[in-house]
């Protein structure tokens, strides 16, 4: 690689480093800090916090972008093995580039396809991420290679050079063993946990006192509507403005299930949950003419089908959905809600209309806050776009009951 090539690649890797950096952070800011804003989300579309919160956001409960960091992380450390290697080092050095970038440009299309397409999110510093991983890719792929069936044997050769080399070994070390620590020190509570675990969640996620006192604060200055936007009635009324489509609602909806039957058990009809829609489908949602998700009316239009069945049917139509939001269209819709319901995808479309009428109800409440981003819970009147992490969406309701005893 000569030297101009690598002073690209250098400034590539340090720009997508930097991107990655900051988004690992602005990501556990989300998860950890109630009241943090993150500078990237813009407009519903163009949102980091859509995709970071997303089922896509993190593997194994570990922030995705923190994947960016090492991958950059180890493209520089290529680059100086390129710098101070020995020569008969060098070709391998392009030939691990090629496989390396490789694997980064893949994971890298895959993200792009799934925030786009899926998720519907433009988020600005994924995008600089994308293009220094392509930069990459472009500039070394051109190098000449070692053939890659002797790529196991030249690495074998290359790190016995490694273990000579006191320097390039200690830094190989020690961004090994920090790359370790950051996985588990950085990791965020798993969102995306089997249905079968979810009992112990809201307990699994304990607060210091430090910690319950802040939120306290938060909580306490927070503005309140007039409205509950429901005629529900009891002690805390928590209303979802929904979309079925949405990676976000469906997490919302895994992760508090559990908060709801705690409160359930130990304060019975305490607790109430409204669930109100807001598809982001510009073919019912008006309020939403660059909405992209196109299956997100008729998901709604089948749950209110599937309660005028009945509430079992309801939850069971809910849960399909929101585990096949990739596959979602009005075909599978209408054969999910037949299969749960019994009810033909014929009398699915003759109903259609009339419960669109019904539904812009919701949507006409919706815009009249007006709604930011699918979800927002609205508890006892405090706002909350996106939802809270679980153990603050559990304080939330704790602290809005405790105020209920006090009054009493």
């Amino acid at each position: 690689m000569n030297r101009s090539l690598r002073g690209w690649v250098t400034l590539l890797a340090l720009s997508g480093l930097v991107a990655a950096t900051s988004s690992t952070y602005i990501h556990l800011q989300l998860v950890a800090n109630p009241t943090y804003s993150s500078f990237c989300d813009v407009t519903q579309t163009v949102s980091c916090t859509q995709l970071y919160q997303s089922r896509y956001g993190t593997v194994l409960g570990i922030p995705v972008a923190l994947g960016g960091v090492f991958w950059f992380g180890v493209v520089l450390l290529l680059v100086l093995a390129d710098v101070r290697g020995p020569v008969s080092s060098r070709q391998n050095i392009a030939s691990y580039f090629l496989v390396w970038t490789t694997v980064g440009l893949s994971v890298a299309m895959y993200m792009a396809y799934a925030s786009v397409f899926v998720l519907g999110a433009f988020c600005i510093l994924c995008v600089v991420v994308y293009i220094a991983v392509g930069g990459i890719f472009l500039m070394t792929g051109s190098e000449a290679t070692t053939l890659l069936r002797r790529l196991p044997s030249a690495l074998v050769d290359d790190l016995r050079v490694l273990v000579h080399r006191p320097v390039g070994l200690i830094l190989t070390l020690l961004f090994t063993v920090a790359s370790l620590v950051s996985a588990v020190s950085f990791s965020e509570p798993n969102w995306n946990v089997p249905t079968e675990n979810l009992a112990t969640i809201s307990e699994g996620q304990p607060s210091t006192g430090d910690e319950k006192s802040e939120f306290e604060r938060f909580w306490s200055s927070q503005p309140r509507l007039d409205s509950l936007m429901t005629d529900v009635e009891a002690p805390v009324v928590v209303v979802k403005f929904n979309d079925y489509q949405c990676p976000a609602c469906a997490q919302t909806h895994m992760v508090y299930g559990p908060i709801f039957a705690k409160y359930e058990t130990s304060h019975p009809g305490s607790v109430r949950l409204v669930v109100r829609d807001f598809p982001l489908d510009s073919s019912c949602n008006g309020e939403s003419p660059n909405g992209s998700h196109d299956a997100a009316c008729d998901a709604a239009v089948a749950v209110r089908y599937a309660r005028g069945v009945g509430d079992a049917e309801a939850r069971r139509m809910e849960e399909w959905l929101y585990g096949h939001q990739d596959e979602m269209d009005r075909n599978t819709i209408a054969a999910a809600l037949s299969e749960i319901t019994g009810i033909s995808a014929g009398e699915f479309d003759f109903r259609r209309g009339d419960l669109i009428d019904e539904l812009q109800m919701d949507i006409a409440a919706g815009a009249s806050l007006p709604i930011e981003a699918t979800p927002t819970f609205i508890v006892n009147g405090v706002v909350i776009n996106g939802g809270l992490a679980p153990h603050f969406f559990d304080q939330a309701i704790s602290l809005e009951l405790g105020q209920v005893t006090v009054q009493q």
